[in-house]
């Protein structure tokens, strides 16, 4: 049965969907795993004709509650699980524990918990997807991509939008950031295929000397076989993103659509919509072909660098 395909709550799980969703699900974090979860428990429910709010009734809850469960968007808690399972009509003990293990792993705290006095509860959810991906496209039109900033540049980044704040907490976001950068650099890392204004680069953010190991340090990203970086030059006017910067979020597990971020001044928006991810797809896409050429990127980093 493909995995993408409505699992009969008498058979289709009895064939090891949820070993298959641990499975899946293993290197991506409690996130991903919410995910998984919430689409079998999603697919089961429609295969028995079972409304969100009966499912919601099942458990005590609204049915908008069963709809944040099925995205992922909240934690589960097993005693839901068990009761949506014996609604949905599976019995199996061995199925049943599978689907409450996968319950519980879901609900573990992600590293980026332990940094829950400088998190914003709205970026969470994002360093959880971030962690999950396999593919993260960004432009930006104003700072380095946090996943390709030195520590120097993080910091200060960080002291624009905190100025006011205690050394400590400066200290604590940028170590936070620093964490974040590991990704790159593990077993399961995304590839990262960022496209940044030239005025990213060019702008001395922290001043040149931070700006000038900032270049440096991009150069060497650059040569990494799972980063790639392109620059849209001042004289590409009227490009295709004028709206603002923004990420796409690709997956491996076919459970998983397509996450479009916008990232807000307080909030942020994730956009899973087939027509709104198209959307920004396509614009990626004119992006990339109005950007300088990736070959050319290191060259143009190298300029900038010994011109300032």
């Amino acid at each position: 049965m493909s995995p993408s395909a409505p699992a009969s709550p008498g058979h289709g799980h009895r064939s090891g969907a949820w070993s298959a969703g641990l499975a899946r699900g293993a290197g991506g974090g409690p996130t991903v795993l919410r995910i998984l979860l919430g689409a079998q428990l999603r697919r089961l429910r429609e295969a028995k004709g079972i409304t969100r709010e009966q499912a919601g009734y099942a458990i005590r809850a609204s049915d908008s509650k069963i709809s944040r469960l099925e995205l992922g968007r909240v934690s589960f808690r097993e005693r839901d699980v068990a009761d949506l399972l014996t609604l949905y009509g599976v019995h199996d003990p061995g199925e049943r524990e599978k689907a409450l293990a996968l319950a519980r792993r879901a609900s573990t705290n992600g590293w980026w918990h332990n940094y829950n006095d400088v998190l914003p509860r709205w970026f969470e959810n994002y360093i959880g997807l971030e962690e999950a991906a396999s593919r993260i496209r960004a432009y930006e039109v104003q700072f380095v991509p946090g996943l390709l900033q030195t520590e120097g540049y993080a910091r200060a980044v960080t002291l624009l939008g905190h100025g006011t704040a205690a050394e400590e907490e400066i200290e604590r976001r940028v170590e936070m950031r620093m964490k974040r950068q590991e990704l790159l650099h593990s077993d399961h890392a995304p590839h990262l295929w960022a496209v940044v204004d030239e005025a990213v680069v060019r702008r001395p953010l922290g001043g040149a000397e931070v700006m000038r190991e900032q270049l440096r340090h991009l150069i060497e990203m650059c040569a990494l076989p799972n980063v790639t970086l392109q620059v849209v030059p001042f004289e590409r006017g009227g490009h295709a993103a004028a709206g603002g910067p923004f990420s796409i979020l690709r997956f491996a597990e076919p459970d998983l659509p397509d996450i479009v971020y916008l990232e807000q001044l307080t909030s942020a928006l994730y956009l899973d919509k087939r027509e709104d991810v198209e959307r920004y797809l396509a614009v990626m896409e004119q992006l990339c072909v109005e950007a300088e050429p990736v070959a050319a990127t290191p060259r143009i980093l190298r300029q900038i660098h010994d011109a300032m």
